[in-house]
């Protein structure tokens, strides 16, 4: 079996450290011991911005925010299911993993960080949601395994219900909030319903029919 080999390591601002590893054609992004993304799994996070974009189709030159960069694939298939009017920025905390999509990782992003309807931010994506106001038609998070500060402790604020209260003050009326987890949480949800949010919760899968369970809430500012 071919060994995996650490490529690069970054801090997390706030604590905690990313590494890269690379196996073959496999990449892996580690915090700590936990494994937060894999190349070989990308049915859920595609699912994140396929169930995003259909709540939103038919909206003139809709502008979406990802937060978190990962490995490409919410934003990819965001790119996909949108049309040539769209704008989709991308907050990503961590400079590292933006400089890994342009490096080792740029055949797994396939060029989309080159598509002039892309923006990179190299800012914490929590900033963005506060300072704005009726300006997103869809808010996409995927920066944690849940909706829990995992990679850093501040991201705690994204989920508290200030922080839900600040995304729906962030979304056009009708907008979506999109929020990928490793699995459900009950409290999560009523929060969201607590924020002003109609929520519907989805399974979704890994990879194919047989990966892990995910779930992901498509909370709609009312």
């Amino acid at each position: 079996m071919i060994p995996w080999v650490q490529l690069d390591k970054a801090p997390v601002p706030g604590g905690g450290e990313l590494r890269l590893k690379q196996r073959g054609s496999e990449f892996s992004i580690m915090l700590g011991t936990n494994e937060l993304m894999n190349s070989r799994l990308s049915g859920s996070e595609e699912a994140l911005a396929r169930l995003s974009c259909e709540h939103i189709r038919g909206r003139p030159a809709p502008k979406m925010l990802i937060g978190g960069l990962g490995m490409g694939f919410t934003l990819r298939t965001a790119l996909a299911e949108l049309g040539a009017d769209a704008s989709v920025t991308v907050a990503e905390l961590v400079p590292a993993v933006v400089a890994w999509a342009r490096g080792p990782m740029a055949p797994v992003f396939g060029g989309c960080l080159d598509d002039p309807r892309v923006a990179i931010h190299e800012t914490d994506v929590g900033d963005l949601i506060r300072f704005a106001r009726s300006s997103w038609d869809a808010i996409l998070l995927d920066v944690d395994n849940g909706p829990e500060g995992l990679t850093r402790e501040g991201n705690d604020a994204l989920y508290d219900f200030s922080g839900l209260a600040a995304a729906h003050a962030a979304l056009k009326p009708g907008g979506v909030f999109s929020v990928w987890s490793s699995g459900p949480d009950d409290r999560f949800t009523r929060r969201l319903r607590q924020a002003g949010f109609s929520v519907e919760e989805v399974a979704t899968r890994a990879r194919g029919k047989r990966g892990a369970r995910h779930v992901i809430w498509i909370a709609t500012r009312k």
